[in-house]
């Protein structure tokens, strides 16, 4: 939603119903983001997992149309998540999956750094996440975030030249500053899968790379009504509207 423009419309509205309708008349592509979009949000990110009745009716729409994940943890890591196996899967926020051959030497500084003030990152409840071609500095467990964040921010204010930095929730990610982000990856996988359209399901910073760039024909929805800024078409209360968001696209591609 950009300034002067209407505020987002939940998606089970007359005009997201159609949406939905009018999308799956076209060699559509279904991407979704995982924690806070398919699993629910947890305060241990080792704990999230996406429900047992969401991996079915992802799978039943597998065998017909192509289905991608596009999650800010590694592959290997949200692989076993799932419950159901994609079409295509990006990790680390884009970074992971296109085949980019972005190099980041300063990734390893940076976790150098952070590995020694391990004892005060610790005490200040923060938990640091190597996914290999990124960061995650996790904080949802602080007793006091605000200082959680202090801590964080001193931390990296030299960021070596080769990353970028992004918030999200409860998180501060770390990226080659040149990665693909969320928006490249959407873009490459429509090539690659030959479809018209895009189905896109995200609810944190990083998915707005791919609200902010959606084409005619797209269909983007956000989980949570967004406090500031958001790009997305529609939005959902929350993960549990999910259920009947696959139910009602399952429902527009016909018997």
């Amino acid at each position: 939603m950009t300034e002067g423009s209407p505020p987002m419309r939940h998606l089970f509205c007359a005009a997201g119903e159609q949406a939905i309708v009018r999308l799956m008349q076209r060699p559509v592509l279904l991407a979704f983001d995982v924690d806070g979009t398919l699993a629910p949000i947890v305060a241990r990110p080792d704990d999230a997992q996406v429900p047992t009745g969401i991996a079915r009716r992802l799978a039943a729409l597998s065998q017909r149309c192509p289905v991608a994940v596009i999650t800010g943890r590694s592959i290997a890591d949200v692989r076993p998540r799932l419950g159901f196996e994609p079409t295509y899967v990006i990790g680390n926020h884009g970074a992971e999956g296109l085949d980019h051959g972005v190099q980041a030497p300063g990734l390893s500084l940076l976790l150098q750094r952070l590995q020694a003030h391990a004892t005060a990152l610790h005490a200040a409840g923060v938990q640091v996440e190597d996914k290999g071609l990124s960061l995650a500095l996790h904080y949802r467990l602080a007793r006091d975030r605000e200082a959680a964040q202090r801590l964080i921010s001193e931390l990296l204010t030299e960021l070596p030249a080769d990353l970028r930095s992004f918030g999200g929730k409860c998180v501060l990610n770390i990226v080659a500053r040149h990665a693909p982000d969320k928006g490249d990856a959407a873009l490459a996988l429509l090539r690659a899968s030959g479809c018209e359209a895009l189905l896109f399901v995200g609810d944190d910073v990083n998915d707005e790379a791919v609200f902010e760039r959606a084409l005619p024909g797209w269909l983007t929805v956000r989980i949570g009504r967004a406090q500031g800024h958001s790009s997305a078409m529609f939005f959902l209360d929350s993960t549990a509207e999910m259920s009947s968001l696959l139910e009602r696209v399952q429902g527009a591609l016909g018997p």
